[in-house]
């Protein structure tokens, strides 16, 4: 098993990798499909089933789909640009993707909220057609966006293909035990597995600008976060707060009075920050998903901004041990929380964060495994409810707490020796069984939980 840190970590845009970044992925699929068909196009439809249709207002799952279909795709979103065409989509309902002829579409009636017929595949499925000159469907396509950005068809999904078909990697673990095991024979870190797997699919070089450019963009989000103020979009009226708290924390920084938990304020900030600009639909790095995007890069700030001796040498490591166990949970179980709950993306991401914290600070492979196993185990059941499905409440001071749980499971790993009771592969395990029997109103379809028991006024 084989998952790149380029697949675990993509940057692309909020307010949610699977029901923004996934659909907007697969309308572009969709129009490379129409691309390389001979049918001549006139139109396009879709709908929207399950989680996307559920959730889809408040994820912006209709404003990526069109703009999927107008030729847009996350990894370059131009903010503007966007705009402009949907304007301009509004007023002449019709699309004029690169490499086709110009296709009729209305938004308000081409795409359509299903919420009655849920698709068997994932939670999470969409239909993409597209009609001749009579309006007749010529050519169908059903999509899943199984978390963290990724899509496959359905056909795609049926045979497998979420698992790796790549070329061989020196080390194929599918499990942590497996992982331990291999590092033990090979006396090497988790990272240095890793990093070889990751070279063997590609080239030392490239592998050094991409995880640069990973961090750079997750700082830079957490930059503009603690920066930016004012009321969040979607119709909640949440105010932004990283900027203030993190303003409060400048300003007590050198006065002796300040209590010891105030450092669980900065990790807070940091993750909210991030989580906040998200919200906002800014560009942030999916880590695993874009629910959970600002638990990694919240530890990673704190063990660089605040622990003696850290280095940004120590980044390459970081996310490289943070993705394998990333890898580890999403073949094993998933970072969706339509399919999981929260305990899929916050958990997952709690985890990753932990093992990377703790392998920067010199914890073996034991240790790392440990870290992460504690983490994810404080998670286990937990439910995604999001109010208004906006990726705001409880998800941005949610991503603040699975911060801390990450260094505090770290710190606890790296107390001890590596031994512990149970395993990474047990609780991954049980994260699994626990999201396949969690009722559906409690995993991301906001028809269960906090999303239904707010104030009124």
């Amino acid at each position: 098993m084989f998952l790149s840190v380029f697949d675990m970590f993509k940057v692309g845009i909020g307010p949610s990798s699977s029901h923004t970044m996934g659909p907007m992925v697969a309308a572009a699929r969709f129009l490379d499909l129409m691309r390389a068909s001979p049918f001549e196009f006139a139109g396009l439809r879709g709908s929207l089933h399950g989680s996307l249709a559920f959730t889809g207002v408040g994820h912006a799952t209709d404003r990526a789909t069109i703009l999927g279909l107008a030729g847009f795709v996350p990894d370059t979103y131009d903010n503007d640009k966007a705009e402009a065409a949907l304007a301009t989509i509004a007023e002449t309902h019709t699309v004029t993707p690169e490499g086709l002829p110009t296709l009729s579409f209305d938004p308000k009636a081409d795409l359509i909220f299903d919420y009655d017929n849920n698709l068997p595949g994932h939670a999470n499925a969409m239909i993409l057609m597209a009609t001749d000159a009579q309006g007749d469907v010529i050519l169908r396509q059903v999509y899943y966006s199984i978390g963290g950005g990724f899509v496959l068809t359905e056909e795609e999904l049926a045979e497998g293909k979420a698992t790796d078909e790549g070329d061989p990697v020196p080390f194929p673990f599918k499990s942590a035990a497996e992982m331990l095991q291999m590092a033990k024979t090979s006396d090497k870190s988790i990272a240095q597995m890793k990093r070889e797997n990751e070279i063997a699919r590609g080239c030392a070089e490239s592998f050094a600008k991409g995880s640069a450019r990973l961090w750079q963009v997750m700082n830079d989000c957490i930059e503009r976060g603690l920066k930016t103020d004012g009321i969040l979009p979607g119709g909640l009226s949440v105010r932004r707060r990283a900027k203030g708290i993190h303003d409060a924390l400048l300003a007590e920084r050198g006065m002796n009075l300040n209590a010891p938990h105030t450092i669980n304020d900065w990790m807070s900030v940091y993750a909210m920050a991030v989580n906040e600009e998200n919200a906002a639909g800014g560009q942030v790095v999916t880590a695993p998903t874009n629910g959970a995007a600002g638990v990694l890069p919240s530890v990673l700030r704190y063990y660089l901004d605040h622990v003696p001796g850290a280095s940004e040498s120590h980044v390459e490591d970081f996310l490289l041990t943070a993705a394998a166990i990333g890898g580890l949970v999403k073949f094993n179980a998933s970072i969706s929380g339509a399919e999981a709950g929260c305990q899929a993306e916050v958990g997952s991401a709690s985890a990753m964060a932990a093992a990377g914290m703790c392998a920067v600070m010199g914890g073996t492979p034991e240790q790392v495994e440990n870290a992460a196993e504690i983490a994810l185990e404080h998670h286990l059941g937990m439910t995604c409810d999001p109010v208004a499905g906006l990726v705001q409440v409880p998800c941005i001071e949610r991503n603040g707490l699975g911060a801390i749980k990450a260094v505090s499971a770290a710190s606890l790993a790296l107390r001890g020796d590596g031994k512990h009771f149970m395993p990474l592969d047990s609780a991954i395990e049980t994260m699994r069984q626990t999201g396949e029997d969690m009722h559906a109103k409690y995993k991301e379809t906001s028809l269960g939980g906090l999303a239904v028991n707010v104030p009124n006024c």
